[in-house]
């Protein structure tokens, strides 16, 4: 027990001295995650060194996403653990990000892939959303389009196989509730392979079953937000008549933490349709960068209007995003002006201030030359997937600083006023 108690006060210092530096990331580590101190060595040298390693536990999808990241978060928590400890022991201490032994006694079927708890949550989330999951088709023409239904059995001993009992039972007989096959054994919805279910959500929100394009992408909007927790995603694989065919795929660690970013900013504007280009966006930096550009100077167009609207500042149609910015920067006071020349530094925040507010030129002209809604000759070349990402980058620095400082403004206006 004094073991624990001690291991708890280094662990909690550990925490402090991260957080107090600006670590956040290595801080959340220690904080979040069980830690199991392991002997490793031992060195004879100056009497005797006992080589100690705390191992911090994450779940599998949690160290996966973490990547090559791992190395700088062991060396920021080992530096702190030699800070916290040094002065009482000879030991030497480090720390190690290990994955977590998995309980599961189902890993080796399918449907671990995507858990349990995870498929009632989008199956809930239709319910309480009051969507017919099979759109504008009936439940045999839906269903008919993933299984084969006169190769699987009737519940009705009047009929030969699944194609009959439910159409008598959802249409003749009326007598069946309509999220039925949520639950029925046949399809496997809630217990079956991940890609099963997948493919139901795909179908759930393809063009044919709802052309309808908000409301298919407020759907994978609510589906994300639960599929992202257990490692999957769906997004966009084509069009079909202008309106986004969606498949599903494991996420990508790399490639999320921007979209993360500019999604909380969407949040805290209350801006529903810029979460709907943040998803466009997601899906479309592999699959179609010149797509991902244009979409990235329409994140930032809808920043700015967003937060215009919200200040009460009029803008009109013609008013491109050059002059969205200059109403922004002027009305949140972003000029570098306010920043005296005593400051320290002082010439380079107002350069990055300067490049900050130039940065909106930039992505428009590149969106002109290489993103969506513009023609092109047949020597066109667009770019890779790296350039947009670049471009998301930028355009999420930019929206996620004037968010910020508009609710700075906002806060500071609420306690002068009271």
């Amino acid at each position: 027990m004094e073991q624990i108690e001690e291991i708890e006060q280094t662990l909690a210092t550990v925490h402090a001295l991260l957080r107090a530096e600006g670590m956040s990331d290595a801080a959340s580590i220690v904080r979040d995650y069980p830690a199991q101190v392991e002997l490793t060595g031992y060195d004879n040298w100056n009497g005797g060194t006992n080589i100690l390693e705390f191992q911090f536990k994450l779940p599998a999808q949690d160290y996966a996403r973490l990547g090559a990241k791992r190395s700088q978060l062991e060396e920021q928590i080992t530096a702190r653990l030699r800070t916290a400890i040094e002065y009482e022991t000879q030991d030497w201490y480090s720390a190690k990000i290990v994955p977590a032994k998995e309980q599961r006694a189902d890993w080796r079927s399918d449907a671990s892939e995507l858990p349990r708890q995870v498929r009632v949550n989008v199956l809930d989330g239709l319910r309480l959303e009051n969507v017919a999951w099979n759109g504008q088709l009936d439940d045999v023409e839906f269903l008919s389009r993933l299984f084969d239904l006169q190769q699987l059995p009737s519940t009705d001993s009047r009929y030969k196989d699944a194609a009959g009992d439910i159409w008598q039972h959802r249409y003749n007989n009326d007598d069946w509730e309509r999220d039925w096959v949520f639950t029925d054994s046949r399809f496997r919805l809630i217990d079956g392979p991940a890609e099963q279910f997948l493919r139901f959500l795909c179908e759930v929100v393809h063009p044919v079953v709802r052309p309808d394009r908000d409301e298919a992408l407020k759907l994978v909007l609510h589906f994300n937000d639960q599929l992202r927790l257990a490692g999957w995603e769906l997004y966009e694989e084509e069009r079909i008549a202008g309106r986004s065919r969606f498949s599903y795929r494991l996420l990508r660690s790399s490639s999320s933490r921007a979209v993360l970013r500019a999604k909380t900013v969407a949040d805290a504007l209350n801006a529903g349709w810029m979460a709907k280009e943040i998803e466009r966006l997601e899906n479309a930096v592999d699959r179609d960068p010149a797509l991902a550009i244009g979409t990235a100077k329409e994140l930032v167009e809808t920043c700015c209007k967003s937060i215009l609207t919200k200040r009460g500042i009029p803008f009109t149609k013609s008013d491109d995003l050059g002059d969205l910015t200059k109403k922004l920067t002027k009305e949140l006071q972003l000029v570098p002006e306010g920043i005296t020349d005593a400051t320290k530094g002082a010439e380079n925040i107002r350069m990055i201030l300067r490049n900050l507010t130039q940065l909106t030129n930039n992505l428009a002209q590149l969106r002109g030359l290489y993103g969506t809604g513009h023609g092109r000759d047949g020597q066109h070349r667009g770019l890779q997937p790296r350039h947009a990402r670049l471009a998301v980058a930028s355009a999420v620095a930019f929206i996620d600083f004037v968010s910020e400082t508009f609710r700075h403004r906002e806060s500071s206006n609420v306690r002068s006023n009271t």
